[in-house]
């Protein structure tokens, strides 16, 4: 039974999940840490944390379990610290955007039977902007928990048990789990989740340089607009790491929805722009 936590990143997601752990019934101690001390206090005060800790190392070795809240390259700078300093008694999972590196890493450095557990996750869940501030219990409530985990990994009988009373935990949060290998999870969420996000930011872009300073702007902009838009306010310190980290995967959907603009602007007065509507409608039905 996991009775300990040490929550490193006090941002969005790290706060909520303290808020949805306590909302769950946990009963056992949460500890967070955050490079920005004052961001940890504001989650203490939210009371998604039992104290804040100085050392996140420290924490980390202290708590049975870390989950590692943090952008991707601090994860991974994160994963090679804790290593050496974690034992059999211990599980690190994470809430990291890309799964690829992140899984090599736990590969190379955990999941043996004298070694640390670790079980790459990654909610689908947030906010166009982050912060302890806009922490909510109830972020993780119907969304899908995906994991990459190695079926082949040997793990101690104490860690593997770490392994499913998290799984547990996250599914107490209200979230459902899904299992994929790390090739796969990168190359769908560059689909459903990168490809939107960088679209929004480019038509946001756009606007702001055609139309920014329109006077009557508001009033002509309405739901659609506030909507397409709305990923656009999200910052470039939240998707650096995730643009460096699937580059690949990005750039190939970004190049077919390029392409299939350019389809579009190419038929604009023929039946085919009635194909896509309808191809579209289909998408939106199943």
């Amino acid at each position: 039974m996991i009775e300990s936590i040490a929550i490193l990143g006090t941002g969005l997601l790290g706060t909520s999940a303290g808020l949805a752990l306590r909302a769950a019934d946990f009963r056992g101690t949460i500890t967070g840490w955050n490079r920005n001390r004052e961001h940890a206090q504001g989650a203490l005060k939210m009371g998604a944390l039992d104290s804040v800790a100085v050392d996140p190392i420290e924490a980390a070795r202290t708590s049975q379990v870390v989950l590692l809240s943090v952008p991707i390259y601090a994860t991974l700078d994160f994963m090679e610290k804790l290593a050496p300093v974690l034992g059999s008694e211990h599980l690190v999972t994470d809430v990291g955007s890309t799964k690829r590196l992140i899984s090599e890493a736990a590969a190379r450095l955990y999941n043996t039977p004298e070694r640390a557990a670790f079980l790459p996750g990654h909610p689908m869940a947030g906010k166009e902007r982050g912060g302890a501030a806009l922490a909510d219990a109830n972020l993780f409530r119907g969304a899908v928990w995906l994991f990459t985990d190695d079926p082949t990994a040997q793990r101690s009988p104490h860690s593997a048990a770490l392994v499913k009373d998290w799984r547990e935990l996250v599914a107490a949060m209200g979230a459902k789990t899904l299992d994929l290998d790390p090739a796969r999870h990168d190359e769908l969420v560059a689909w459903v989740s990168h490809l939107p996000q960088f679209v929004a930011t480019a038509l946001s872009a756009l606007l702001e340089e055609e139309v920014g300073d329109a006077p009557e702007l508001k009033d002509v902009g309405g739901r659609a607009l506030r909507e397409m838009t709305r990923l656009g306010a999200s910052p470039f310190s939240m998707w650096r790491d995730i643009a460096y980290t699937n580059t690949e995967a990005v750039e190939a959907a970004l190049l077919a929805l390029e392409q299939r603009l350019a389809h579009l602007r190419e038929n604009l007065r023929t039946p085919a722009l009635r194909d896509e509507f309808e191809q579209a409608n289909r998408f939106r039905r199943e």
